[in-house]
């Protein structure tokens, strides 16, 4: 049996290596790649792949409402989210939007073929590193006070914007992100980026 692959990146040399990579498995086609959500989605009804390899941070949208417009409409679809970053207080999100699979981008390719392979017949697949999380039933809504400024910060960290990148966007040097970044630690009682992407996707600033 035959499978179809569509990736979905924008970073050229990545989509290609990947697609080099997934070509030589045995029983793989790689039938497109969209560089952006909304390519994905317009040409995801045409191809019809059997697994969607989605880019978690795309130019137009997160990854993760691309996930939850393609299992609208087509229930079936298997989708594994493809990072580079840090996702593991995300995956109670990615499992309620019915992703298949979590892939670091930084993997061995020797795993990302096996997590391919088993997503293809049916499986789930996520990283041990969150079983943690996962096993913290109900998530219950973490208290935090952030002010506007605060808040739009961290739904670019979610994005998995860099300090250079948030400064840019919001017009403001990289030391006053850096400073607001700290306040927003403190803030939340929290050390490392990881934490504080865990607490704020249970605070009530986080709409997914």
């Amino acid at each position: 049996m035959s499978y179809s692959i569509l990736i979905v990146d924008d970073h050229p040399l990545m989509a290609q290596a990947t697609k080099v990579m997934l070509e030589q498995l045995e029983d793989i086609q790689v039938i497109g790649i969209a560089p952006t959500g909304q390519d994905c989605l317009n040409v995801v009804g045409d191809l019809k792949p059997d697994l969607v390899l989605l880019d978690y941070l795309l130019p137009d949208m997160a990854g993760t409402d691309v996930c939850e417009l393609l299992k609208k409409e087509y229930p079936d679809l298997k989708i594994v989210i493809f990072t580079g970053m840090e996702t593991e207080a995300l995956l109670p999100k990615f499992l309620e939007i019915h992703a298949s699979g979590v892939i670091s981008k930084g993997m061995k390719q020797d795993t990302i073929k096996h997590i391919i392979y088993c997503v293809l017949a049916g499986n789930v697949v996520i990283p041990q590193s969150g079983l943690q999380l996962l096993s913290r039933q109900p998530l219950t809504t973490v208290e935090v006070e952030l002010n506007a400024e605060e808040a739009a910060i961290m739904n670019m960290i979610m994005k998995g914007y860099t300090q250079e990148q948030i400064a840019d966007q919001i017009h403001m040097s990289k030391r006053s992100i850096d400073n607001y970044q700290r306040r927003i630690y403190d803030k939340m009682g929290v050390r490392s980026r990881v934490q504080a992407i865990e607490t704020f996707v249970r605070s009530k600033y986080y709409s997914g």
